[in-house]
């Protein structure tokens, strides 16, 4: 769990979602409750006595604000949706960066399987929208030049680098954020399966976070059919960014490395690197999920805030 989650100055819309997902004492005391402590939304309902359905629907509202997350365990009878808090504290920035009131936007979309280079260790594979892509375990199958079409990709250890284009002058740059679904990668899938997955920009590693486990049995929104039930399904959302304070792993400050420590437009392309460390606590792998498969429409994007000179 990130314990702080800082609201960047102008965030209005983080801002007024937050807001209005806590503007309800009863979801305050679903917070209150999850704090340091993963729950059903069962045993939430009998905590604070309430209907079963009033819990259910207010733990959506908190969970489509990216307050808390859930994710399903097997129970006695069929899947548990279990509940967690993802922030312990909120800050709410005032001061605004130098140039936010003229920032200009620009998007670059990359597939997954464009990565640039690797060094992954197996278990591993590719599936794209129809079918597996290559040989299951067979590292040759990621220079096939079918890696392309991949929707999903899986590794015990390693990683894997993108490179994004840089399209505008370094110094105009006031935030780069790279955004993707990912979880951990066990076999079939274990809800509970922890995995620590690091993220490098520009060969600088500026966060890690724990994925608490490798989801599946209940099918992922854009999973396709033919993909087994019983296989990973969907992950999580992730953002990075870097900003001229530092880094920040959704919303919360990790790292002190800013655009410029992180040598941001020395080259024409922004390096982007994920992986997991031989060395660290919690190998359990990765999954990185397409357009075409998980709970989100949306390959790995780099989205760049910068200050138009037209």
């Amino acid at each position: 769990m990130e314990k702080n989650c800082t609201i960047p100055y102008k965030d209005d819309e983080k801002l007024l979602t937050f807001a209005a997902a806590l503007s309800s004492p009863l979801r305050i005391n679903i917070m209150r409750e999850l704090s340091g402590n993963s729950m059903s939304v069962k045993e939430l309902a009998f905590k604070l006595n309430i209907p079963l359905s009033t819990a259910s629907a207010n733990i959506k509202i908190l969970e489509d604000a990216g307050l808390i997350r859930t994710n399903y365990q097997a129970g006695k009878h069929g899947s548990m949706k279990l509940c967690s808090i993802c922030f312990e504290r909120f800050i709410v920035e005032l001061a605004k960066e130098t140039g936010d009131d003229q920032l200009s936007h620009y998007t670059v979309d990359m597939p997954i399987g464009g990565y640039f280079d690797l060094d992954i260790v197996p278990t591993c594979g590719i599936a794209d929208e129809f079918s597996y892509i290559g040989k299951d375990d067979d590292t040759r199958t990621f220079y096939s030049a079918k890696r392309f079409q991949a929707q999903l990709i899986w590794f015990r250890a390693g990683f894997l680098e993108y490179r994004f284009p840089l399209e505008v002058d370094r110094n105009a740059i006031r935030k780069i954020q790279f955004s993707l679904e990912c979880c951990s990668e066990a076999p079939g899938y274990r809800n509970e399966f922890p995995s620590d997955i690091t993220f490098w920009v520009n060969g600088t590693e500026v966060c890690q976070w724990t994925s608490p486990g490798d989801f599946g049995g209940v099918r992922g929104q854009y999973s396709p059919e033919w993909w087994p039930i019983n296989s990973t399904q969907f992950g999580i959302m992730k953002k990075i960014s870097v900003t001229e304070r530092g880094c920040y792993l959704d919303s919360s400050y990790v790292n002190p490395a800013g655009l410029q420590a992180l040598k941001i437009g020395e080259k024409d392309f922004i390096s982007f690197k994920i992986g997991v460390k031989s060395t660290a606590k919690n190998i359990g792998g990765i999954n990185i999920f397409g357009k075409k498969f998980g709970n989100y429409a949306q390959n790995i994007l780099m989205d760049v805030d910068y200050v138009s000179t037209k």
